[in-house]
C-alpha cells in the first residue's frame, strides 16, 4: 500500500466528492480513489472535517447526508440560481406534503393510519408520485385483516432534505409557508401536518373516481 500525505489525501478525497455523480461514504472513498493507499479512519475523518469547515462561508458547500458526503449550494441562492434552467420545477399540493410528513414522522405507517390522522382519503395520485420521487417505499405489511402496505420514507428522501437520518428531522413545522403547489426546497423542514386545504385531494380523488 502506499503512503500519502494529508495535503495530498485532502485534494484527492475533496476532487473526489467534486466529480462524483452522487454522494460519497467513507467507504465508497476508501474503495476507490484511496483503494492503494494506506489512509487512517482518523486522517480521513480529520481531512473530511477540515473540509466542510473550509467550505462553510462559501457559495458552495459540503455537507454528509444519509448517502454520504456531497458538494451543494448554498440554499440561500436558490432563488438566482434556479435561474440557470428554464424548465419548471415539480410542484406538490399541500396534501401531498402532510401524506409525507405523517409518513416521515410515523413510519412505518399504513394509507389507512394516514386516513385515520387526516380526516381524508389519501389519493392513489398521492402515494404513486410519492413511491416514483423515491421517497418512499413499502418495507412491509401490517398483521390485520387485509394486510395493508405499511409506507416508510427512503434514503432519497433524506438526501433530498439534507438530512443524515430520522433523527435529524425537525421536532415541529411541516413545510412551514408552503401554500398550495408550492414546491419545497432541498433543504426544507418537516412539520406536523395540519388539516388546511383539503380541496385539491378532494379534487383529485374525483378525477379518480371518474377515470
Amino acid at each position: 500500500m502506499k503512503k500519502i500525505n494529508k495535503v495530498q489525501l485532502k485534494q484527492l478525497v475533496e476532487a473526489a466528492l467534486f466529480v462524483a455523480d452522487a454522494p460519497m461514504t467513507k467507504l465508497a472513498l476508501r474503495e476507490s480513489v484511496l483503494a492503494e493507499f494506506t489512509v487512517s479512519e482518523r486522517a480521513l475523518n480529520e481531512v473530511l472535517k477540515e473540509l466542510v469547515l473550509d467550505y462553510q462561508p462559501r457559495g458552495i458547500q459540503l455537507v454528509e447526508v444519509a448517502s454520504g458526503y456531497r458538494f451543494q449550494s448554498l440554499d440561500s441562492l436558490s432563488p438566482w440560481l434556479s435561474r440557470m434552467w428554464q424548465e419548471n420545477a415539480p410542484r406538490y399540493s399541500r396534501a401531498m406534503l402532510e401524506t409525507l410528513a405523517l409518513i416521515a414522522y410515523r413510519q412505518p405507517i399504513t394509507r389507512g393510519e394516514i386516513e385515520a390522522v387526516r380526516g381524508v382519503a389519501v389519493s392513489s395520485n398521492i402515494i404513486r408520485t410519492l413511491t416514483e420521487r423515491d421517497w418512499i417505499k413499502v418495507v412491509g405489511h401490517k398483521e390485520v385483516p387485509g394486510k395493508p402496505s405499511l409506507y416508510a420514507t427512503t434514503r432519497q428522501f433524506l438526501d433530498y432534505f439534507s438530512l443524515k437520518s430520522l433523527a435529524d428531522l425537525p421536532g415541529s413545522e411541516v413545510f412551514e409557508g408552503l401554500e398550495d403547489n408550492e414546491q419545497p426546497p432541498a433543504t426544507a423542514t418537516l412539520e406536523a401536518p395540519s388539516d388546511d386545504d383539503r380541496a385539491i385531494e378532494t379534487a383529485e380523488q374525483k378525477r379518480e373516481e371518474n377515470e
